[in-house]
Order: C-alpha cells, then structure tokens, then sequence
C-alpha cells in the first residue's frame, strides 16, 4: 500500500501539484489545450494555507472510510488491493453526504455538474507505472509516493537523528563505538 507524504517544511504553496492534478483529469492531458476544455478541468488535490505554512490535502483513502459507509447511491467505492475509494459520478445524486463526513475535508463539490470531486491517486497513471500527477509536478518533492513501510523507515530515522542531535554530548556515542 502507498500513500502520499508530504514535508510540509519544503512546500512552497506554490499549487503546481494542484494545477498537474487538473491536467491529468483533463481530457487532452495536455495544459495548453486543457486551459479551453469544457468543462474546465478540476483539481482533486486542494493546497491549504495555515499561518505561514501551507499545505497539499488530498483524499487520504480511510481504510474505513466515512464516505463510502455514508453514501446512498454508491457513488463511492473501496476497490483494489489498495483500497482506494473511487467515485462513479454517475451514481452521485448532489445529497454532499460524503463532503460532510470526510474528517479532512478532502471531497468537495464541483459546482457546474453536481457531482463530488476527491483524488483517486490518478488511477490511470499507477496503472501505467508512474507516480501520481501532484508528486512529479512538485518542484520541491515536498510530496512523496511511499509505501507504508517507506514511511515507517523515515520516521524512525527521522526520529533516530533528531535523538542524536538533540543529545548534549552526540561525541559519546561514536567514542562508544569507536572503543569496541
């Protein structure tokens, strides 16, 4: 299983992955002729600013999701040895059951069809062998597509290191091993 991590220290808010992500739910795939498709691509990721910190969400694909448990039509569906939870747009009736269950806020209404909008971790790329259209566009890799182990090493080097430097005396330690 894979997901997306984001460093939120290196974001810019720059919504280069937002404006990727539209293009690759567009139909020409292609920017300059996607900027005069109808109706206008939209963007599944949603760049959010906190204070000076700013911050890509996407559909984090709950693995008991509140939106799929809470729509009547079924227009949200867990699929896959991943578990991604996908939309049928053609089930969905506009009743923003799902928009109100989401705890991060992730799925939300595209006004001109009614119908919900959520990343689907850009299906048809992984299915192609590529990364997600908002990871490959980040200019500063702030996001990232690990799997679940990837990002457990991470933490604990993370927290390894942060351990070793935050220690008075980081010396000792290689003395120690330096005299075995």
């Amino acid at each position: 299983m894979r997901r997306i991590v984001c460093d939120v220290e290196r974001c810019l808010g720059c919504k280069s992955c937002q404006i990727a992500c539209a293009v690759a739910h567009s139909a020409s795939k292609d920017l300059p002729i996607a900027i005069d498709e109808a109706p206008r691509p939209a963007y599944r990721v949603m760049v959010e600013y906190v204070g000076q910190m700013s911050v890509p969400l996407q559909c984090r694909h709950c693995e008991d999701a509140p939106c799929v448990r809470v729509c009547p039509t079924h227009a949200l569906e867990k699929v896959g040895p991943e578990g991604i939870v996908v939309r049928y747009p053609e089930k969905c009736i506009g009743c923003l059951w799902c928009v109100l269950v989401c705890p991060f806020g992730a799925v939300r209404m595209r006004e001109m069809d009614k119908s919900i909008l959520k990343w689907d971790l850009c299906i048809e790329r992984l299915e192609s062998g590529k990364v997600p259209a908002c990871v490959e566009a980040c200019p500063t890799k702030a996001l990232r597509f690990e799997s679940v182990e990837e990002i457990s090493k991470d933490k604990r080097l993370s927290a390894i290191q942060e351990f070793l430097l935050g220690r008075e005396e980081p010396k000792a330690v290689e003395a120690t091993a330096e005299s075995r």
